[in-house]
């Protein structure tokens, strides 16, 4: 059985349980909540399983008695942003933008397309156009865009650095707050991305630690871009002292893969809960502290609007397990 009817303005700023109890025949408080939180309320046609919900005047609710039940939602996922040409979402930690293997499920993607099927959306008639990424282990804000137009207008905003991005970081040790500019290569010649300070025209010397036979030589490699890497510049701002590590603000100026973690580590100051760029302070005796994540999360975003022009500034904090664990380290 289903039901629709439109709220009148004189309904304005009513919760969704009151508006279902005037327009359902009054049933009790707990019938009402328990229709949204068994998925059988949709307003505008979106599922809205908060029953405490303001309403505006105009807006339709159908109840649908035969609605299936909401399958639980990703932890740390939801859409932040979302109209006919972008849509932001804030990643969890362990999910990958886009898919980096042939069958990978699960991605960021996959997620915008199963909240906007419990949404009641075609999921498939809608394109998602990759425009930024942020590493599978970090969590944070992600944009991707829904049409060509916004699409090409971002990649241009993106590709500039012209995008507000800032991430809040747990770095072992003392930080000091620091600009942090080097040249990145995928390989520093232990099978890790690193720094070099080859390129045309300068001698060649291999990243602190790296011993000089296991990184590539200025007359080595197959290409010289690759040799002198990609320009990269990191802005690390200390704002806290913890146990064993330091609470931090970074800022990317440029946006390379894996850049925070990378000049952090290089620093002498790699992320909590780092497991790659970590090898150079486990040769120097340093002690990793425990985590159950990399500690590193996309906190802010902001660029224009791509078709309006109008800017958007976006704030996401730390999921609650980032909380718990820099909670563990205060001291």
């Amino acid at each position: 059985m289903k039901t629709n009817f439109k709220l009148g303005d004189t309904e304005d700023e009513l919760t969704l349980a009151a508006a279902l109890r005037r327009h359902l025949g009054r049933p009790s408080w707990s019938d009402v909540r328990r229709l949204c939180a068994t998925g059988k309320v949709r307003v505008d046609g979106r599922l809205e399983l908060d029953a405490a919900r303001r309403m505006r005047g105009g807006q339709e609710l159908t109840v649908d008695m035969n609605a299936p039940r909401p399958r639980a939602a990703r932890p740390g996922f939801r859409i932040v942003l979302e109209d006919a040409h972008l849509v932001v979402i804030e990643k969890p930690e362990g999910v990958s933008s886009v898919p980096y293997e042939r069958k990978e499920t699960g991605t960021a993607l996959d997620l915008v397309r199963e909240a906007w099927r419990e949404a009641g959306k075609r999921a498939t008639a809608t394109p998602l156009y990759i425009v930024h990424r942020i590493d599978k282990d970090t969590s944070g804000l992600l944009c991707f865009a829904k049409t060509r137009l916004a699409e090409r207008a971002l990649h241009h905003v993106f590709q500039r650095h012209a995008a507000a991005r800032e991430y809040v970081a747990v770095a072992h040790g003392a930080v000091t707050s620091r600009r942090i500019e080097s040249r990145l290569v995928p390989d520093r010649g232990d099978g890790i991305r690193g720094s070099t300070t080859y390129s045309r025209g300068r001698s060649w010397a291999p990243p602190s630690g790296v011993p000089r036979g296991g990184v590539w030589g200025p007359s080595e490699g197959p290409h010289h871009n690759r040799l002198e890497g990609q320009h990269a510049v990191t802005h690390v701002t200390a704002e806290r002292r913890l146990r064993g590590a330091t609470l931090c603000r970074v800022r990317l100026e440029t946006g390379r893969t894996h850049q925070i973690r990378v000049h952090l580590s290089e620093a002498g100051h790699p992320l909590v809960g780092e497991t790659v760029y970590i090898r150079d302070f486990l040769r120097a005796g340093g002690e990793p502290l425990p985590s159950p994540r990399l500690m590193l999360h996309a906190e802010t975003l902001g660029f224009p609007h791509p078709v309006t022009g109008a800017p958007i500034d976006l704030r996401a904090p730390p999921p609650p397990e980032f909380a718990a664990v820099l909670e563990e380290l205060s001291p």
